[in-house]
């Protein structure tokens, strides 16, 4: 049976076309350099970098102007960016199966540590060692999110319009409204408020061919998932519908979902409290990976395994989804001044999130001289650059020595 295809079109080749048929990587090749790529992922956005060295440097999978262009892409939709990346390039080399191939190698490490991270927590019985290393944890989390709202911050403040729009979602987000009526306010005064800028590259991108009946399928798969789940365990499916909203509403990348993690699980929900929903976060940054594996941690904790495969399945499918429908026309897309605008306010309601997430973690720390010194140095490393894989394991190891 012919397979039904659907394009955008533009000025420049293919992604098949890029690359002779008899010279693309087969999916076991994808997968397996993901996997271990995925094996070291340390850093979240950061392996960005590590995924073009592999895919353009090292294999010569794509050049550099697609892979920018797929950057691009998805640091504007929703979702886990690092991940999103891995999916693009496979869809570039091998479409659909081969995104799907790359998306599983690389977030395939994160999910095992996590898995075996979460049981010990279960079942370790909370001993002295371990409050002790989870002390010095809390105090980093709270450093990683004040630094990455500054440093989103940075990135996304620019003009008086959006201090405004991310000062008024902190502040709407503190009396109470869903971090999900937050996001599409901030989108409506973006559009309403932001002026008309000239947006740097405005290229439709590169000619993408995707296999319909492919995307199809996987939309159908998922589907019938999620209805299994409605008549098989309904807890099982509310979990699922959660952390799907979450992942489709997560702008700007990993951290943009903690805050609406934190809204729906712990505030709203009340299936865990901030102590251990910090503890989550803790363990998603000792793990490589993005931090929204914190949703492994979060449903092994509720339903054990799972919970813990619908949770990460969940919170990862609209952003796989995302990226193998919207490549295909993102540039048309991207050339929307109402779309820019839009996605400009969202982005700046994340900073306010991320503000309000970072002084809601930080009352839930026993402050002393101690811990004001592990923050302080910790926030010191992170503006120097220093590598998490460091900072993270290195705070453990001061908790246990000094909290015990």
């Amino acid at each position: 049976m012919k397979k039904t295809h659907f394009s955008a079109s533009t000025s420049d080749q293919g992604p098949l076309e890029q690359i002779r048929k008899d010279e693309r990587p087969s999916l076991a090749e994808l997968f397996l350099a993901f996997l271990r790529l995925g094996l070291t992922a340390f850093g979240g956005p950061a392996m960005v970098a590590y995924i073009g060295d592999l895919s353009v440097k090292r294999k010569k999978w794509l050049d550099q102007r697609t892979f920018r262009r797929g950057v691009g892409l998805c640091q504007t939709i929703p979702g886990a960016t690092a991940m999103q990346t891995a999916a693009y390039v496979g869809l570039k080399t091998r479409g659909v199966p081969g995104a799907l191939f790359t998306f599983i190698g690389f977030g395939l490490p994160a999910f095992a540590l996590m898995i075996i991270l979460a049981y010990l927590y279960v079942t370790a019985g909370n001993p002295l060692w371990m409050r002790a290393l989870f002390n010095g944890l809390q105090v980093v989390v709270v450093a990683l999110i004040a630094n990455a709202t500054y440093t989103f911050g940075k990135q996304t403040v620019r003009n008086y319009t959006n201090a405004f729009i991310a000062g008024l979602s902190a502040l709407v987000f503190w009396v109470g409204v869903s971090p999900f009526y937050v996001i599409l306010g901030a989108a409506v005064a973006g559009v309403l408020l932001m002026k008309q800028e000239k947006y740097g590259d405005l290229e439709e991108g590169g000619h993408l061919v995707i296999s319909l009946s492919h995307l199809i399928t996987l939309i159908i798969v998922v589907l019938s998932g999620i209805a299994c789940l409605y008549f098989l365990r309904r807890d099982l499916f509310r979990l699922a519908l959660l952390m799907i909203k979450i992942d489709f509403f997560a702008f700007g990348g990993g951290f943009a979902s903690v805050p609406l993690m934190l809204q729906e699980i712990v505030n709203v929900r009340g299936w865990m409290d901030n102590k251990v929903f910090m503890d989550g976060i803790a363990l998603g940054q000792i793990t490589p990976g993005p931090i929204v594996i914190t949703s492994t941690f979060v449903g092994y904790l509720l339903y054990r395994l799972p919970g813990a495969i619908v949770a990460t399945v969940a919170i990862f499918t609209p952003s796989f989804l995302l990226v193998v429908s919207v490549a295909g026309f993102f540039g048309r897309l991207n050339r929307s001044v109402y779309f820019r605008k839009a996605v400009t306010g969202i982005f700046a309601s994340f900073v306010g999130l991320l503000l309000y997430v970072t002084v809601k973690f930080a009352f839930a720390v026993p402050w002393d001289i101690v811990r004001v010194i592990i923050a302080c140095a910790t926030l010191v490393a992170l503006f120097k650059k220093v590598d998490i894989l460091y900072i993270v394991p290195g705070a453990a190891l001061l908790g246990v020595l000094l909290f015990r």
